[in-house]
């Protein structure tokens, strides 16, 4: 039994072997993958002339990621007019190597000279201001005169959908001044005002979050976080007075159902330490959920107005 399992595992062992077969060699530098850099920096210099001599004449480029079972891809001419348009539609075009990443040249046995590449597309479209800045990665098969036959992309198609949706005007949602969304907002910056903890807590949600601009950038905090933020604020300073500045408006868009308030505001305040007054200027972000309960709290205020001289 034990001699059967030995000889079980070594012919295990020889058969995963046998399935191993070299199909051709992998090469970081390549005179295809020069032919490819090569023209990849004549496209963003919208140099057409130079472009086609890197192109074979039966060239074709496909888009990776499409579903269309019928796609006959693009031919010489027409991809010379793309990058013609590219050339004459956006600004500050590049296309760069990503970040530690570079090209290689893979020569098959069965199926000729490939090159794959990862790269980074920037750009400003110049009709819409859409900021184009984005991975792409390309596979070329190379002919045998170190012409390219066929390219192949995959990158991101929403930024060319918002592109398109930019050409026409669209609304999204509707502008309020007067709401009760917005006399929530009101009540609760007021109820803070008087010092009616209670009450001002009670116009946000249990899971609401929170953030301010002086917060590092993906930072929140929760309601219980705030509350103790809050003590501070009023152990240090005693409130004088919050006035409204203008008037609030009441954003209810209509792309996610969003429901948003935003309001400027005035905090005069007196620092304790000092008897020193302050006047703050304070900008509110609110999110509402669909109980009308306060969700989430963005508030810009500058810092430097609070420290101590």
């Amino acid at each position: 039994m034990k001699k059967f399992a030995v000889s079980a595992m070594v012919a295990l062992t020889l058969a995963t072997y046998a399935q191993k077969e070299k199909n051709g060699t992998i090469y970081d530098k390549h005179p295809a993958i020069t032919v490819v850099e090569d023209m990849t920096r004549a496209f963003v210099a919208g140099d057409t002339v130079k472009l086609a001599s890197y192109l074979a004449d039966d060239f074709k480029s496909f888009n990776g990621t499409s579903s269309n079972k019928d796609q006959k891809g693009r031919t010489k001419e027409q991809f010379l007019k793309r990058a013609a348009f590219w050339h004459d539609n956006f600004d500050y075009l590049s296309i760069t190597r990503s970040q530690g990443a570079y090209p290689d040249a893979l020569e098959y046995k069965k199926s000729g000279t490939w090159v794959q590449t990862w790269e980074q597309i920037k750009g400003i479209h110049k009709k819409t201001g859409v900021k184009l800045d984005m991975p792409v990665h390309r596979l070329y098969v190379i002919d045998k005169d170190n012409k390219i036959k066929t390219m192949i992309g995959y990158v991101d198609q929403t930024v060319f959908d918002e592109i398109g949706n930019s050409f026409v005007e669209r609304s999204n949602g509707t502008i309020y001044n007067h709401h009760e969304y917005i006399n929530t907002v009101r009540k609760m910056v007021h109820a803070f005002e008087m010092n009616d903890m209670e009450k001002m807590y009670g116009f946000y949600a249990d899971d609401a979050y929170f953030r301010n601009i002086n917060l590092p950038d993906g930072e929140y905090l929760n309601l219980d976080q705030v509350k103790e933020i809050d003590k501070e604020i009023l152990k240090n300073y005693e409130i004088n007075s919050i006035d409204v500045t203008g008037y609030p408006d009441y954003l209810h868009y209509e792309l996610g159902d969003a429901k948003v308030v935003q309001s400027w505001w005035k905090f005069r305040v007196t620092r304790k330490s000092d008897k020193k007054e302050i006047v703050l200027p304070v900008f509110y972000i609110h999110d509402f959920n669909d109980e009308g309960k306060i969700s989430s709290e963005i508030v810009y205020f500058s810092e430097k107005l609070l420290e101590v001289k």
